[in-house]
């Protein structure tokens, strides 16, 4: 009960702060809106502005209307040209990926920006709530954020009744088997594991995604193993990964989730993430 007192502090607190900022250009509508990630598009399609989004990511392939909206580049690259000629009102970034320079340049060329700022899973909510006062659609923003607060709760409060008397699960998070990427501190992923009552064995590494040794593995015995959605068939590419850590309790006891990518964007879908992980720890 006390993990979710705090927890729901978390949400509340940043909501607060939020009612004392006013973003810039809070009030205007814009009508062609440029989004440069996969979280934000999803955001604002749940928001139900994926009518006046001209321009995505090539990353961004949720929820399936975005695969239709024309594409001016990566996260990382996205083509200032493609942007300048699609004539936006406002182009939505995060500090999560797209450069600072970028920005800049778009500033400088007076075309208006708005950096989504949050990055962990307790900022999610403000993060929605503020991107909502910028594009004037409050309401909407307000809706959005209650539910996902709500799910939240309702999973946290579930879990910790189901794991109040037991010792916390030891879990790994892999993001990626051969070579062997693990989530670590400071990551969406961890902020989950945490928040469901469970112990990230790697989240004492130094790195948020470090490479990880089969020996290390074995040594930390993780109880529950989640195993992330790549590009190909991953329970094919794990296969030779948990031939080799057999007798670790996950793999020993059939303890392996497979999951899929909601965990991984810090939107509307990371609550079917938190979900997911939680049934495979109960």
């Amino acid at each position: 009960m006390k993990k979710l007192i705090i927890f729901g502090l978390l949400l509340v607190a940043p909501a607060l702060a939020g009612s004392l900022l006013t973003p810039a250009h809070a009030g205007e509508t814009p009508n062609r809106i440029i989004s440069l990630s996969p979280n934000t598009t999803e955001i604002l399609f749940s928001m139900r502005l994926g009518d006046k989004i001209v321009g995505v990511t090539n990353f961004c392939d949720y929820p399936e209307e975005v695969k239709k909206k024309p594409k001016i580049g990566g996260m990382s690259n996205p083509s200032l040209e493609a942007v300048v000629s699609s004539k936006p009102d406002i182009v939505v970034m995060t500090t999560d990926g797209n450069p600072k320079e970028f920005e800049e340049r778009l500033r400088s060329l007076k075309i208006r920006t708005y950096v989504f700022k949050a990055r962990r899973l307790s900022e999610l909510p403000l993060g929605i709530r503020e991107l909502g006062l910028a594009l004037d659609v409050k309401d909407k923003a307000e809706i959005l954020a209650k539910e996902i607060e709500g799910t939240m709760n309702k999973v946290v409060h579930s879990s910790l009744i189901t794991h109040h008397s037991s010792p916390k699960k030891k879990v790994l998070f892999i993001i990626w088997p051969e070579p062997l990427i693990v989530a670590g501190p400071g990551t969406l992923i961890d902020d989950v594991i945490t928040l469901l009552g469970a112990e990230n064995i790697a989240a004492k590494a130094k790195t948020s995604y470090p490479k990880y040794s089969i020996e290390e593995i074995i040594r930390q015995s993780p109880d529950v193993i989640f195993v992330g959605k790549g590009h190909t068939d991953i329970k094919e590419v794990s296969e030779n990964l948990l031939k080799r850590i057999a007798l670790v309790p996950a793999v020993k006891y059939n303890a392996v989730c497979y999951m899929s990518d909601s965990i991984y964007r810090l939107g509307p879908r990371v609550v079917q993430g938190i979900k997911e992980m939680a049934i495979c720890l109960k």
